[in-house]
């Protein structure tokens, strides 16, 4: 068996229904699908194992894996995201490289997603509003990276092994502190490909985008400060430096009324990054609502990564999972 998909999840949704589907449209006998939810139900699909696991988090579920996958290559998804139907022949040129232990593609949003789900996706379109648009659309060209998120990541099933899996005391962060075992432990390579492209439902509603983007914060500053090899980046820093510039700012220029001024200046510099930032997203996302919507959404996403970041990095002492 050449390829092993790996999918965690809690029960059998809508979803994971709509996932499997996909998958099988590949139309090739050397692949598996595992699905651990935490408790099997009663559909059966083809080429798919249902593993019944109890409660547990998607990390510990992911490396199960090291158990009952067959699969030379582990290929991880969520339980709301499909890959393409050339996937499959994308991996196969990319792991022809024997130095290569990883592969992560982009996690794109599908077109048929709700219209706040395209809000939500269309923020992380520009390296000013989600760092890493590369993670959520086709960018540039094959290159080497430091870290990839586990909805669309796939390893060598031996290298797996050699790392010990995900690391089940984080989530989310069990992609990074993998990763992390994967540069330093294995001395290997993790590839990025553009073409490698999964679909990844986005979450839907504002306050459910918040909530995401409030652990994303929080894991980021604490692996900051734990895991400085990959997390020690200036990049970021910078929603941090935005909203003590939002809150110190406003309370020192009401003290200091001489200092409205320079406050107002930062705002204006503010305004043009989120210039920059529409005009980046509208080239990828056409429906020019989503766009508008997603200026408001960067806005708070910006204030809640900043200070969760913040509350990582300096007050968090240790940080384990709820979903060990």
């Amino acid at each position: 068996m050449r390829y092993s998909f790996i999918i965690p999840l809690k029960e059998i949704n809508d979803y994971i229904r709509e996932t499997i589907g996909e998958i099988l449209k590949i139309q090739r006998d050397d692949y598996e699908i595992i699905i651990y939810p935490d408790k099997a139900g009663a559909e059966i699909w083809p080429k798919t194992r249902q593993i019944s696991t109890g409660h547990m988090g998607p990390a510990a579920k992911r490396s199960l894996a090291i158990r009952d996958a067959q699969g030379e290559i582990l290929i991880f998804l969520d339980d709301d995201s499909y890959p393409k139907e050339n996937f499959l022949e994308k991996l196969d040129k990319d792991f022809e490289d024997s130095g290569v232990t990883a592969v992560g593609g982009p996690a794109v949003t599908p077109k048929n997603d709700s219209f706040e789900q395209k809000v939500s996706g269309a923020v992380f379109l520009s390296s000013l509003s989600g760092g890493f648009p590369e993670r959520y659309t086709p960018l540039g060209g094959k290159k080497l990276v430091y870290d990839w998120p586990s909805v669309n990541l796939s390893a060598r099933r031996k290298s797996f092994i050699a790392a010990g899996g995900f690391n089940s005391d984080y989530w989310p962060g069990e992609d990074t502190k993998f990763c992390l075992d994967i540069i330093n432990k294995l001395n290997g390579k993790i590839l990025y490909d553009p073409e490698l492209i999964v679909w990844h439902h986005r979450r839907e509603g504002f306050f459910r985008h918040l909530k995401q983007i409030a652990g994303y914060g929080l894991h980021r500053g604490f692996f900051a400060k734990k895991y400085p090899e990959t997390s020690l980046k200036l990049k970021y820093f910078i929603p941090s430096f935005f909203f003590l510039f939002v809150v110190i700012g406003f309370f020192a220029s009401a003290l200091f009324p001489n200092l409205w001024k320079l406050y107002a200046i930062g705002w204006f510099f503010y305004f043009l990054a989120l210039v920059k930032s529409f005009l980046d997203i509208s080239r990828r996302e056409k429906n020019i609502l989503a766009v508008l919507s997603s200026i408001y959404f960067i806005f708070f996403t910006h204030l809640v990564y900043g200070a969760r970041f913040i509350q990582g990095f300096i007050f968090t002492k240790e940080l384990r999972s709820k979903l060990r």
